[in-house]
């Protein structure tokens, strides 16, 4: 793989941040890296996992001379490092993100960014209820979309340029407006995580059903809830909050079809259950059959005679 940008600088270095360092130096897109982020500890820890080639703590300092630059922060704090690196970024430069919520992010960083640069929202659908510097690793974006939402006017040579990058990442790339991102991922995205941390909320809060017996039992069912509720809480409170529209009308929606089943449950009416339950089968099989998840059993955990 040709080296794809003289330098690349990486604005926060959790677990998207981190895995993007492992797969640049592993296939060789850009000559440096320059790794950015607030906290100190976390950019120390990022020197000692080899994942840069110079540390700061400064954006704006990050950004200077750089080609690519990638923004990987909650999306709450987009606003701010657009103010911070604006006025450091040299013309040309292709300036994206990772964000799980897109209009926000436009709303956010596109009046800060100079004229002269390529601002290009992006959205890897990659990811794992880690966070972190610790939390990254080669091979993430292997096989997965990669959504960009362009705002009017973009360089097509860009966003070929982009592109081109994503897709050496071993990512699939789409693109559509982001009003329509933030609907589809409020859907596959956002309101799983927020109905497993409800569950995983609803179980602490029982009175009559010891912790223990939460923790005793979970493999039946509770535990795959307890991963996507295990997520960056930062990163899901900012989420809510700027996906805020589309997440409510899916909660309503979710809230209907509840109401549906539990009146189905009351009145043991048992054609409609089915009925529900076999069409949602379905879906799971589609995605397998789409290659975002294997037909592994027990979600792919290691069982005792996979190790003899």
């Amino acid at each position: 793989m040709s080296v794809q940008f003289d330098r690349i600088a990486l604005i926060g270095i959790g677990l998207i941040g981190s895995s993007l360092a492992y797969d640049i130096r592993r296939l060789g897109l850009a000559k440096e890296i320059v790794v950015a982020t607030r906290s100190a500890d976390t950019l120390k820890r990022a020197e000692e996992l080899g994942l840069g080639d110079r540390y700061t703590t400064s954006s704006a300092e990050a950004v200077r001379d750089a080609d690519l630059i990638i923004v990987s922060v909650p999306v709450g704090a987009s606003e701010s490092v657009a103010k911070e690196i604006a006025g450091s970024l040299k013309p040309g430069a292709i300036v994206t993100d990772v964000g799980s919520t897109k209009a926000s992010v436009i709303a956010q960083m596109q009046p800060h960014m100079p004229d002269n640069v390529h601002f290009i929202p992006g959205h890897p659908l990659a990811g794992t209820e880690k966070s972190g510097p610790d939390a990254g690793f080669p091979g993430l974006f292997e096989g997965r979309w990669c959504i960009f939402t362009p705002v009017a006017g973009t360089d097509e040579t860009a966003l070929k340029r982009l592109r081109g990058f994503w897709e050496a990442l071993g990512s699939k790339v789409d693109e559509m407006d982001a009003e329509h991102h933030d609907k589809v991922l409020a859907i596959v995205s956002h309101l799983p995580h927020i109905i497993a941390y409800n569950i995983v909320g609803t179980a602490d809060d029982l009175e009559t059903v010891t912790e223990s017996e939460v923790i005793k039992y979970s493999a039946s069912g509770f535990r795959d809830f307890t991963r996507l509720a295990a997520s960056d809480p930062t990163m899901w409170r900012d989420v809510c909050l700027h996906n805020r529209d589309a997440i409510l009308e899916m909660l309503a929606r979710f809230s209907e079809d509840l109401a549906y089943l539990q009146r189905a449950i009351r009145w043991g009416e048992g054609d409609k259950i089915f009925e529900l339950f076999t069409r949602t089968r379905t879906i799971r099989r589609s995605i397998i059959q789409a290659g975002q998840d294997v037909d592994a059993p027990d979600f792919g955990r290691p069982h005792a005679l996979d190790k003899k």
